[in-house]
């Protein structure tokens, strides 16, 4: 057992947090899995929570941490790891992981704080209209569930949006520490050496 077998399980464990990014990400567009909300947004009239277009599921938490996985895991597959160039190259490609999973992580964060764009009404707010009533709530109504009942449509979007941004957010906690065990791991190999193809 060396860096190799190490390497390989850390990034395929990267590889699907970065597809789930992706997915949860995409499926953040069609709340209610309805395509006409993404639709009228696409036209001008905001109809997707802000956050959703950040899009730090498909790019920090996706493409950033996907493409390192995989060129770090073909390369254990080829049974290159023993290359302390290799290993030092890896450090640079968990970097840019590890951003991408910060930026997904934050993106996430604030999604969750400020709750979905939705067309709501309460008792101060009686006409409905559309806009996003928590984001003066400081992420209180994640715990008032009755707070929820204010979003009138898409349906059910404060379900779907806190269990979209909950996934992408522990999708990054976790693509955050598997960059930063593979951005060890590169070190140890680049200042140690590293395991040979026979292990």
């Amino acid at each position: 057992m060396g860096f190799h077998s190490e390497s390989s399980g850390t990034n395929h464990l990267d590889i699907k947090t970065g597809l789930l990014s992706i997915i949860c990400n995409i499926m953040l567009f069609f709340p209610d899995f309805e395509t006409s909300y993404a639709a009228t947004d696409r036209k001008g009239t905001d109809r997707i929570t802000e956050e959703v277009k950040y899009m730090g599921g498909v790019i920090g938490g996706g493409i950033m941490v996907l493409i390192p996985a995989i060129h770090i895991h073909l390369t254990s597959a080829n049974k290159c790891c023993a290359n302390r160039c290799g290993m030092f190259l890896s450090i640079g490609f968990a970097a840019a992981g590890v951003v991408g999973a910060l930026y997904s992580l934050s993106v996430a964060s604030v999604g969750l704080v400020n709750g979905p764009l939705c067309y709501w009404s309460n008792a101060q707010n009686p006409i409905p209209r559309w806009g996003t009533p928590f984001s003066n709530s400081n992420g209180s109504y994640l715990d008032n569930r009755d707070m929820w009942e204010w979003c009138w449509l898409p349906e059910n979007v404060v379900e779907f949006n806190v269990a979209l941004f909950s996934t992408l957010l522990v999708a990054a906690i976790v693509e955050l520490v598997l960059c930063l065990i593979q951005m060890v791991n590169g070190l140890c190999g680049c200042i140690c050496g590293t395991c040979s193809s026979k292990d």
